[in-house]
């Protein structure tokens, strides 16, 4: 028989020393769900581009006023000497471009395009955020509820959802504005186009979010996080808000920034048709349609909005494509 072959016991002590030793130069580290979905949205530079101009445009908009302070500008400043009396239109080619006029200036009443751009940036932003936050809040509290509890709760919000989805929510919103256009609940002017604007757009579209919410709540209250919490004696308001609704802020973020351009361009519809923002205050659906009546002979009055409108709502598709598919891979 063959002699078992014996260990020496400096031998046996090396090996898990030298396992001990080759593991800690490779260490590995955890990464939380954030930072797996920020290192996968960093690799797509479309969306990175549309984040940063997304980033830039809402900078412009918080300090627009400020810039206008301090640089003495005037969105509403009549330069009559600017427009030719026999047309209306800029005496200057190009929409009356200069150094002092680097976009030009409207017809008639010779305003600066670039500074009403610039103020017109910040009413279509608020009223796009504010609908958007009023939608989200109401919709992923009733779609978080409706997936949650289901049978006849799921029932009656999923029939109130198909009610509001059925209003034709342009004319509806038409008839609204033009009624409460000269004051109501104690505003006018500004504040009160701003208050039906968020109220109308946002009140009416919070059953689209409200249907994603509820159908990933569907599927969210079947897995075993939410049985350990009702092991534990967790009662629903503590599931849902503390169990189910941190886990659809991926959902939800990814639908507001689809559905911030969406507001933005439905505010620009509702001014172009004389319902939204009233002048002089300056925006993007009102300058274009103020421009319908002189496209023809000075167009870079209907280029310069168009191409803000266009610019804003682009950006904010990529951002919101680039969130997609770094927050849910699968989406691919």
């Amino acid at each position: 028989m063959t002699a078992p072959i014996e260990t020496t016991g400096a031998t046996a002590e090396a090996q898990p020393e030298a396992v001990l030793a080759g593991a800690g130069e490779g260490r590995i580290e955890g990464r939380s769900l954030g930072q797996i979905a920020w290192s996968r949205f960093k690799k797509d530079k479309v969306a990175v581009t549309g984040g940063v101009i997304v980033l830039l445009l809402i900078v412009l908009a918080i300090v627009s006023r400020p810039l206008q302070a301090l640089f003495g500008l005037d969105p509403n400043a009549f330069n009559q000497d600017l427009i030719d009396p026999n047309t209306s239109l800029p005496s200057a080619g190009w929409g009356g471009m200069s150094l002092d006029h680097p976009l030009g200036v409207d017809p008639k009443f010779g305003r600066d395009i670039a500074t009403r751009v610039l103020e017109g940036s910040w009413v279509s932003l608020v009223v796009a955020f504010g609908a958007t936050i009023l939608s989200n809040v109401i919709g992923a509290i009733m779609g978080v509820i409706a997936g949650y509890y289901g049978g006849r709760v799921d029932s009656i919000i999923s029939r109130l959802m198909d009610t509001f989805l059925a209003f034709p929510l342009l004319l509806f919103a038409i008839a609204i504005s033009a009624t409460l256009q000269g004051g109501a609940f104690g505003l006018n002017g500004l504040p009160l186009h701003l208050s039906v604007l968020i109220f109308v757009i946002g009140f009416f579209n919070w059953p689209y979010l409200g249907r994603i919410v509820r159908g990933q709540t569907l599927a969210l209250r079947e897995r075993e996080f939410v049985d350990a919490a009702r092991g534990m004696g967790a009662k629903g308001p503590y599931i849902l808000f503390r169990e189910l609704m941190p886990n659809l802020v991926g959902p939800i973020i990814v639908y507001s920034t689809l559905l911030i351009p969406t507001n933005i361009l439905f505010e620009a519809s509702l001014s172009f048709l004389g319902v939204g923002i009233q002048p002089p205050q300056a925006s993007w659906g009102g300058m274009l349609r103020d421009a319908v009546t002189y496209y023809e002979v000075d167009p870079q009055y209907m280029i310069v909005p168009g191409l803000a409108i266009f610019i804003t709502v682009l950006a904010f598709n990529l951002l919101g494509d680039g969130l997609r598919d770094a927050l849910d891979p699968r989406s691919r």
